[in-house]
């Protein structure tokens, strides 16, 4: 192996070790500074030039990033997002009835908007109605760990990983919903009867105690020209338009229209993530510039068998372990290359979308919406690995199954 291969790979594993775990007390980095650190250690060790770490970021998810950040900045200051968590507390009479209407929710606003600022936004409400309402914690915060990550699968602006999958493939957006929006469904349905039966004695025994709910401030003005704009870029989705500047020009016209201070409005928007998305581009494009990846493909492909159904099959499986490995973003930047050589590349794409998004269930580290969660909450419950593992392998394993019947069947 070259000199430059040796640097590239051991600047990937230095980088991933660094995302995928908690800080190191030699390295005290976070996720974007690790990103950021690797994409610079590429340059530094000549693996890219820095022309090459300019094309290796893929603007188009960088741009819907942000647009879909910044909508979702305007529903939280119009305190849409307190109104959802509060109308839900209202609603429901059971404890049953409040976790079925939470997974509902959290799972139709992560289609809609990033799945990461969905947890974000939701967490604290979350955890705010539970409390009040003297519940056991545990299995509202799964649930809306675990609807977020199912609920995005049915977009291709649900996710991260659906949003670079959405650039790479080319995929006409209501089409990949057509084809996963039956999967988002069942998936949530199961992971209610999941959750429900797991924790079927302490719901059975809860019950919602009547406070005196805190007040709600909306303002009608600025959540009226959000969501009409929201409408208006989902039509944009529907009808080919570029994601990315459909997205962004969403967001413009909300900030023309809502006449309020912008630098409360840019504060919100999670610019370490757009960073961190922007250094793994470099490192991964570093990574794949050598031609390891392919070499990798290339030994593995005959595994994956020669229908399409099977390479589906097998794939799904091999895209659930890469994602838990690699983790899911790093994963679908380095096999996207490898769907042209399949026997149907569009259902490849969705079976990656399915498996790399529902496989993020399987543990706490699975995804980032689920430790957004959990460290959101950790003031009030301390949530261990078994006790997301224990709920999360069961609801991957069957959804997915379940997802793949479904994408199959359709296809």
């Amino acid at each position: 192996m070259k000199s430059r291969e040796l640097d590239a790979l051991g600047i990937f594993a230095l980088t991933y070790l660094l995302i995928s775990g908690r800080r190191l007390k030699i390295l005290p980095l976070n996720r974007p500074a690790a990103a950021l650190l690797g994409a610079v250690l590429m340059v530094v060790c000549g693996v890219m030039t820095p022309a090459e770490v300019y094309r290796a970021v893929d603007y188009d998810t960088i741009v819907l990033l942000l647009g879909m950040s910044l909508i979702s900045a305007y529903l939280h200051l119009a305190g849409f997002f307190d109104w959802t968590a509060d109308w839900i507390l209202r609603r429901a009479r059971t404890p049953q009835r409040l976790l079925l209407e939470l997974i509902l929710a959290a799972g139709l606003l992560s289609a809609l908007l990033v799945n990461d600022t969905i947890c974000f936004m939701l967490t604290p409400l979350v955890i705010a109605v539970v409390v009040r309402g003297q519940l056991p914690l545990l299995p509202y915060l799964l649930g809306l760990a675990m609807a977020a990550n199912i609920g995005s699968v049915a977009t291709l602006v649900g996710n991260p990983q659906n949003m670079i999958i959405g650039h790479l493939s080319g995929l006409p957006f209501l089409r990949f919903s057509a084809a996963l929006l039956p999967v988002a469904a069942v998936g949530l349905a199961i992971q209610y009867a999941v959750l429900r039966a797991g924790f079927h004695r302490s719901l059975r025994a809860a019950r919602i105690q009547s406070t005196t709910p805190a007040a709600v401030r909306i303002d009608r003005r600025l959540l009226g020209i959000t969501v009409s704009v929201v409408g208006l870029v989902f039509v944009g989705f529907i009808a080919g338009l570029n994601l990315a500047w459909t997205a962004l020009s969403g967001a413009a016209l909300v900030m023309v229209l809502a006449r309020r201070d912008t630098h409360e409005v840019l504060k919100l928007v999670d610019w370490h993530l757009l960073l961190f998305f922007a250094g793994l581009f470099v490192v991964v494009e570093g990574l794949n510039s050598t031609g390891l990846p392919d070499q990798v493909f290339n030994r593995v492909h005959g595994l994956f068998g020669h229908t399409a159904a099977a390479q589906a099959w097998n794939f799904a499986w091999f895209s659930a372990a890469g994602s838990n490995i690699l983790s899911n973003v790093p994963f679908v930047l380095v096999a996207g290359k490898w769907i042209p050589g399949f026997a149907q590349p569009e259902l490849m794409w969705q079976v990656m979308a399915l498996a790399t998004t529902l496989a993020g269930n399987f543990t706490l580290l699975g995804s980032v919406a689920n430790i957004i969660v959990v460290e959101s909450a950790r003031r009030h419950l301390q949530v261990g690995f078994w006790d997301y593992a224990r709920y999360g392998i069961p609801v991957t394993i069957l959804t997915t199954v379940a997802g793949m019947v479904l994408l199959l069947l359709g296809a």
